[in-house]
């Protein structure tokens, strides 16, 4: 019941400030600050399918809040049968596209934040994993992004299901719980062949040899992106998001010079662009990978400079 008061009061401050920000609608970007805080407040455990084409994946996802962190772990049930366990996550740490998503300090300082970029609106869901949503429908202003459609829990915002959806309303790719149970205890695991384990670590201060080779730069990205890490973070790769899409462009230095080209590799929205170019004379291996169109990720790709 408290829950469902603040969500009110949220909407409600919204709808207020979202008359200045004309087709953005004030309900829908409440679900989506609601979706964007429910990680650091959520605990759960389920089991999820990824659907990518004809290739389906089976997933176990654990997500325990506990003090002022979270942990994490991710464990594919089909295929290698691999595992990725994250620990000691803060809270005080808001990832970029969590933080593009919580728009009411966008709208209250007059800006209309993600909602500039995307057309959103909301309706009844459909029952997921036993659970009732609320459906948030994502359409993209322009041609350099794609839609999404999304089954929301109504209780805690939790994001039971999304579909990308690319031109001609075509499905790209389904995210999905089977089930869903919540709770900070994780469940028992079948025995995988390979554990990853996440690290959260402040980045090395590099050379000024290596920041000195690292001095490129990306020259377009569509409006609305924005860059989540610093070029001494990554010294080869920068990566952008809008709130919903991200994707990060790499950059490679050869020792000899490659036939120019490019080649493409698509799984379901996620898209693998590479070209071969030369930069000042150098020949340089260009990669943007991420859930973009093929476009967007050549345009980006042609951006790519020298910074000096």
């Amino acid at each position: 019941m408290r829950a469902l008061l603040l969500s009110c009061l949220v909407a409600a401050g919204m709808k207020a400030v979202a008359a200045g920000c004309p087709g953005a609608d004030s309900e829908a970007l409440a679900w989506l600050d609601k979706m964007s805080r429910s990680l650091n407040q959520v605990s759960y455990h389920g089991v999820v399918t990824l659907q990518r084409g004809g290739d389906m994946q089976v997933m176990q996802i654990s997500h325990a809040v506990h003090g002022d962190s979270t942990r994490e772990r991710l464990t594919q049930l089909t295929g290698q049968g691999a595992q990725v366990v994250r620990t000691e996550h803060p809270l005080s740490c808001i990832h970029p596209g969590h933080r593009l998503l919580q728009v009411n300090a966008e709208l209250q300082a007059g800006r209309c934040g993600i909602a500039e970029y995307y057309r959103f609106s909301v309706g009844d869901g459909e029952r997921v994993a036993g659970r009732k949503a609320v459906r948030v429908r994502v359409d993209p202003r322009d041609m350099y992004r794609y839609g999404y459609v999304m089954e929301l829990d109504r209780e805690t915002g939790l994001l039971l299901k999304t579909e990308t959806i690319g031109r001609g309303n075509r499905s790209l790719e389904k995210f999905q719980f089977a089930n869903l149970a919540f709770g900070e205890q994780f469940p028992a695991t079948t025995e995988v062949n390979l554990v990853h384990e996440a690290q959260h670590p402040l980045p090395a201060e590099p050379s000024p040899e290596a920041l000195a080779a690292s001095a490129w730069g990306v020259h377009w990205v569509p409006l609305g992106f924005t860059v989540t890490d610093a070029p001494r973070d990554s010294l080869l790769r920068r990566t952008y998001t809008d709130g919903l899409a991200v994707f990060s462009v790499f950059l490679e230095q050869l020792d000899r010079e490659i036939r120019s080209g490019e080649g493409v590799v698509r799984s379901g929205s996620t898209v693998s662009y590479s070209r071969g170019m030369q930069l000042d004379g150098r020949p340089v291996l260009v990669t943007v990978i991420g859930e973009v169109p093929i476009n967007t990720a050549r345009m980006v790709a042609d951006s790519v400079r020298w910074s000096r």
